[in-house]
């Protein structure tokens, strides 16, 4: 296990019924807010009316950011900037998914930086000072309510980037399972691939002696394929819906990764794919993941090892050889995407029909995401082309 430092200084709210907590929350860091929020969603549920009315009772000041996209884009970040700057807010408050709170992480470092704030997605060693921000959450995938992390997409550039920084960490998040009973099969489905996509990257790693991380990750794998069917097919499970935002948020929070020295690898492939394509995250990772599993167990023998313990821990899977069982996990993990939670594995039914641009998207990707080092199976270009290529075909081997 490595050094490492842990610092998450979230204050969690958790269940049902917290948003009368949300004026002691964010009275210390300010009176004047900049709401921010994505399609609607919100209105249709209630629940802008909701946090509106407390603001307004509170004595509270707010600017609005309606708009925010799936893939949040620079110029929303740009736009939120500007607001906070020309209103002179002291506090964000986020109201929706994950690509809400990114956006709304970035524009808070923007208001100290004196450049374009796509410098910051290319540089976070840029980010310094941050706007405070508070989130409400509607929707269990990426984890950033309780990390210092952010993902922002520039169309005009065909880039999907990653940023961080320490002061970008909310300082509360309120977590209410019931605001994700509205959440559609789709999105639950994605945000549920995204979350154990998140854990995957994490798990799949040569760091030696990460018992205690590997053990919270696998229980977490486990909650998310006991609930996520659930969830599907029970919106209103409360149960389901609660574990699943907890699952969210401490797969991507720290503990799982922490300890261990590595980079990433889906991840960086499907932000091109969503660079170039505008797709879900979570359903890209989804397609791609069973098959960057089956590339590493064909060609590394290194990996089957791993791939047998994720096997027996995550699958209870027993018959077989490491390398048996490993091919016995990919199966597993690819009908559970497709038959449980109802994902077309096939690029081609999730809106990328032309193969044109492969080579395109795996050169970014090896470029973006550091794919040639550091990582759990070293990729190059034709081997990211290879992995995205087999993502047009159904898998009947693994």
């Amino acid at each position: 296990m490595e050094n490492f430092r842990l610092q998450i200084p979230t204050d969690i709210r958790f269940g049902k019924d917290r948003l009368a907590e949300l004026p002691e929350v964010l009275a210390p860091l300010g009176k004047r807010v900049l709401l921010t929020y994505g399609g609607g969603s919100i209105k249709k549920s209630g629940l802008y009316d909701k946090v509106t009315q407390i603001l307004k009772d509170s004595g509270f000041e707010w600017v609005e950011l309606a708009g925010i996209e799936p893939n949040p884009r620079i110029e929303s970040v740009r736009e939120g900037t500007k607001l906070i700057r020309e209103n002179q807010l002291d506090v964000i408050l986020a109201v929706g998914g994950g690509s809400v709170v990114d956006a709304s992480k970035v524009m808070a470092a923007a208001v100290y930086y004196d450049g374009d704030a796509w410098d910051l997605v290319k540089d976070s060693s840029l980010i310094g000072q941050a706007v405070p921000i508070v989130d409400i959450l509607t929707l269990a995938a990426t984890g950033t309510e309780m990390n210092r992390n952010a993902v922002i997409s520039n169309m005009a550039t065909n880039e999907k980037l990653g940023t961080g920084g320490w002061e970008l960490i909310p300082r509360a998040s309120f977590l209410d399972p019931t605001l994700t009973f509205t959440v559609s099969k789709w999105q639950t489905a994605a945000g549920s691939a995204d979350m154990m996509s998140h854990l995957f990257e994490q798990y799949f790693n040569r760091t030696q002696g990460v018992d205690v991380q590997d053990s919270i990750a696998e229980g977490l794998l486990k909650t998310i394929i006991k609930h996520a069917p659930v969830a599907i097919q029970e919106p209103e499970n409360y149960i389901a819906r609660a574990n699943l935002l907890w699952s969210s948020t401490l797969a991507l929070n720290g503990l799982v990764a922490r300890g261990r020295n590595g980079g990433w690898t889906c991840h960086p492939i499907e932000h091109e794919l969503s660079a170039y394509y505008d797709i879900t995250h979570g359903i890209g990772l989804a397609i791609l993941t069973p098959r960057w599993m089956k590339f590493c167990i064909d060609t590394d023998p290194t990996t089957h090892a791993k791939f047998a313990t994720y096997a027996r821990n995550v699958w209870g899977l027993t018959q077989g050889s490491d390398e048996e069982l490993a091919r016995q996990a990919v199966e597993k993990t690819y009908h559970f995407f497709r038959d449980q939670l109802e994902i077309p594995m096939i690029l081609s039914e999730a809106g990328i029909e032309s193969q044109e641009l492969v080579r395109e998207m795996s050169e970014k990707a090896v470029l973006h995401g550091n794919l040639g080092q550091n990582i759990f199976v070293t990729l190059d270009v034709d081997d990211v082309e290879s992995i995205i290529s087999a993502s047009f075909e159904a898998m009947e081997t693994f």
